[in-house]
């Protein structure tokens, strides 16, 4: 795995066979599977692509791997996301809105030939799929709120997937910084899909407030030690305990998939969707963009079978 010890020329293992070379770029990376996902995309497609492990901070040598005449797209993750985007020619729609962006790839040959590198957000894609293919019905949650807990990388794709494309209104944000949770609003505000949003600080603001239709759990599986962290931990018992149940997809997979929030959410009566859907759904998205196949095209079953047995490992 090239580590950005000497950031100036990270030492990549021998890529003479293949004829596409993808990276996954961030810092760190150690436990992702997203190699793994594509790697399997593309035994199942015949495609001698493979997707390297780039663990580095420094974007200068991210962008000089992609000048190889082989590369043909990354996935950006954390810190990079939204640092990225300044250094891109073009973003899509979904990636302007929210502002952050997980998925390089290039452009069509411009006049000159040369082709530019451009930015996606898939993240919200793997939202959406993930509730889709596991209900029985697509828009069982229309005009119903939606809720989204948590207020990092991943949380404003989710709120652009609940808004734009499952109908969701209002969301409810729950996090345990009012700082952050305020960003949310306002960055969702500023790519135009934040007009319904609403901080719920209290488990008492809760119980006044309808039951969520969806659920989006953002955060990392750990039990709450801070009075802040109780708080939030309230306001979600509070929503799952109502009569009306929902579907809650738990974004969190590393260590593993089952989280505190998602046993709650089911001994409540509540269906839950494990953190690997959305994941696979967006990194399904990204084989799309850099393999010109459409979904349905893609080995699922697959790839499914494969993050499931190196889950079972760790």
């Amino acid at each position: 795995m090239p580590r950005d010890n000497s950031p100036s020329n990270p030492k990549l293992s021998d890529t003479s066979h293949l004829t596409g070379i993808a990276y996954l770029f961030g810092h760190p990376i150690t436990h992702s599977l997203s190699p793994l996902l594509h790697q399997t995309v593309y035994h199942q497609l015949n495609l001698k692509y493979s997707q390297i492990p780039l663990d580095s901070v420094s974007i200068p040598t991210f962008l000089s791997f992609t000048k190889d005449p082989k590369f043909y797209g990354a996935s950006v993750t954390m810190p990079h996301k939204i640092a990225i985007i300044p250094y891109l020619s073009s973003l899509t729609p979904e990636c302007e809105a929210i502002g952050a962006c997980n998925t390089a790839f290039l452009s069509a040959p411009q006049k000159d030939g040369k082709r530019a590198l451009c930015g996606a957000n898939t993240d919200c894609y793997g939202v959406r799929d993930a509730f889709l293919h596991n209900v029985t019905r697509g828009d069982m949650f229309k005009g119903k709120p939606g809720m989204v807990i948590g207020a990092g990388g991943s949380c404003r794709a989710a709120v652009y997937a609940l808004a734009e494309w499952l109908g969701c209104s209002p969301i409810y944000i729950v996090n345990r910084s009012a700082t952050n949770a305020e960003a949310v609003l306002a960055d969702c505000r500023r790519g135009g899909f934040g007009e319904d949003l609403v901080h719920v600080k209290t488990a008492e603001q809760a119980k006044k407030l309808t039951a969520p239709g969806a659920i989006v759990s953002c955060v990392p599986n750990k039990s709450p030690g801070t009075e802040e962290e109780r708080e939030v931990r309230g306001v979600i018992e509070t929503f799952l305990g109502k009569k009306d149940k929902g579907v809650l997809l738990e974004m969190c997979y590393h260590p593993s998939p089952y989280t505190e929030i998602g046993e709650l959410a089911k001994t409540e009566g509540w269906q839950v969707i494990l953190g690997t859907e959305a994941m696979i759904y967006q990194g399904l998205e990204q084989d799309c963009i850099w393999t010109g196949r459409k979904m349905e095209e893609l080995p699922l079953e697959e790839v499914k079978s494969a993050i499931a047995a190196a889950l079972s490992e760790r």
